[in-house]
């Protein structure tokens, strides 16, 4: 519900200054609340500020919480494609003058977003709101200060040095609300396999891997073939003696993953890891096996908030935030002083995070309401029911991808916060990307073909994105238009 009465300012404290937190503090300040953003790391960007280094005495990330927050290998670049990500305002573009740093490509390097992200700070003035190396130690409900009186929480922080990690200064402050920005791509999620704590070769999760080179001449296992597992995969054919791709189902083999394994004589694929063995040798569910260097676990990530005490009312069970209505606020009297911002996988970010922002910046001014926790709570358990009878896992909960994705992201914003739609042919485009990297996983970020709708929106879109020159695709175009007989 929506109404209009004279908005309200709190004092907030925001967990993270990555895609989804940087989104929160121009959405929550915008609405005229005292925002205060609480960033571990020594620069903005979350998991696209790329960190070279790994913890070499967990690099299976078992401890929680990891020690280097990044997962981004160096090679990686997106997967979906810039035109149709970005800030509703502030479009993804390519950066004219921007130098050797420039990464003008559809689906550009990692660094490329980190740009942009630091770009929208600057933009918007969001720096000094920020409080770098500064990392959350405990956050609790403060004790009420009178009967009846507002949910507070008690912030405890601590300075970091930014190389060592050493702890400097803590601080402890009350804030009226709490927007847990975190992101899910640093806790690694590890598989439970037959002989893993008895194997004394190397294990590593994809959060320690930055590049293929350590792995010249072995072999490798890599256990899972999602995008990341796919993408490391081929990566290392190009150094590895041998790699072999386990999968947990032939069914999320893709035509494109197919092409790529006959393509690299290298590259083999296998159903499953069974256990591995003290000789060395890795045992898959077909029955074959192969004796390994290396095992590099592609298998996902966790929901992790160990910083944050809620007394049992807001839970992570086997990878699901427990209750959060529509991945936002706890269906509990802690809505709306705690918020979830960036919990849904496989969404169009950081689009859809800046709706959820505005979300939850109204609710916190006045200018929206929530449902009552009885709705909440029945609309939570609704969504549990229709998931169990479509057979989709708990840990898949905030999968969105597997509930008509552009619908209900569109939906989600209009119906909360006024958000506009995203543009019919961002759709197209992203869903035509979805299809061409299923079919060519290899190529896919550099060979397509855009629909006449796409490709005249495209037009338009550079031109109000403010790109001085033609578009590298238009170049061509023009080169061939040019070399084209009279």
């Amino acid at each position: 519900a929506t109404h209009s009465p004279q908005p309200t300012s709190k004092k907030v404290c925001i967990v993270g200054a990555g895609m989804a937190g940087l989104a929160a503090v121009r959405e929550l300040r915008r609405e005229g609340h005292a925002v205060t953003v609480l960033e571990q790391s020594h620069d903005v960007g979350g998991q696209w500020l790329y960190d070279p280094r790994t913890d070499d005495a967990d690099p299976l990330g078992a401890a929680a919480p990891v020690r280097v927050h990044s997962s981004m290998y160096d090679s990686l670049r997106l997967m979906s494609p810039r035109e149709a990500m970005g800030f509703s305002d502030f479009p993804f573009a390519s950066r004219d003058g921007a130098g050797a740093g420039c990464d003008p490509r559809r689906f550009p390097g990692h660094r490329e977003v980190y740009c942009y992200l630091k770009d929208f700070c600057d933009a918007f003035g969001l720096v000094d709101a920020i409080r770098l190396n500064t990392r959350a130690v405990r956050i609790a409900l403060a004790p009420p200060c009178d009967v009846g009186s507002s949910l507070r929480w008690q912030v405890r922080a601590v300075q970091v040095e930014p190389e060592s990690n050493k702890e400097v200064s803590y601080t402890e402050e009350v804030f009226d609300a709490v927007v847990v920005a975190t992101g899910h791509y640093s806790q690694p999620k590890l598989p439970s396999i037959d002989g893993m704590e008895q194997w004394r070769r190397t294990q590593l999760h994809s959060h320690s891997y930055r590049t293929p080179g350590p792995f010249c001449g072995e072999t490798v296992v890599v256990v899972g073939c999602g995008e990341s597992g796919t993408d490391i995969a081929v990566e290392l054919t190009g150094v590895a003696r041998e790699v072999h791709l386990a999968a947990r189902s032939m069914e999320v083999v893709s035509p494109g993953l197919s092409k790529a394994i006959a393509r690299h004589d290298n590259l083999h694929l296998h159903l499953g890891v069974e256990r591995l063995r003290e000789d060395g040798a890795v045992v898959f569910a077909d029955g074959s096996s192969a004796v390994a260097d290396t095992v590099i676990y592609c298998t996902g990530y966790s929901y992790s908030f160990p910083f944050l005490e809620t007394e049992g009312r807001v839970t992570v069970d086997d990878n699901r935030v427990d209750p959060l209505f529509e991945h936002v606020f706890p269906a509990s009297p802690l809505a709306p002083s705690l918020s979830f911002v960036g919990i849904p996988i496989r969404v169009i970010a950081p689009w859809f995070f800046e709706g959820q922002a505005r979300w939850v910046a109204r609710v916190l001014s006045g200018r929206s309401e929530l449902p009552t926790e009885a709705e909440m709570v029945r609309s939570v358990e609704a969504q549990r029911r229709a998931r169990e009878a479509a057979g989709v896992p708990n840990k898949l909960a905030h999968d969105i991808c597997g509930v008509e994705p552009h619908q209900y992201m569109s939906e989600f914003g209009e119906r909360w916060c006024g958000f506009p739609r995203l543009e019919s042919w961002k759709i197209e485009l992203f869903a035509s990307s979805v299809k061409n990297m299923a079919a060519n996983f290899e190529t896919f970020r550099d060979e397509y073909e855009d629909s006449d709708t796409v490709r005249e929106a495209l037009k338009e879109w550079r031109r109000s994105s403010g790109v001085g020159a033609r578009h590298p695709e238009e170049e061509e175009d023009a080169d061939a238009a040019e070399a084209m007989p009279p």
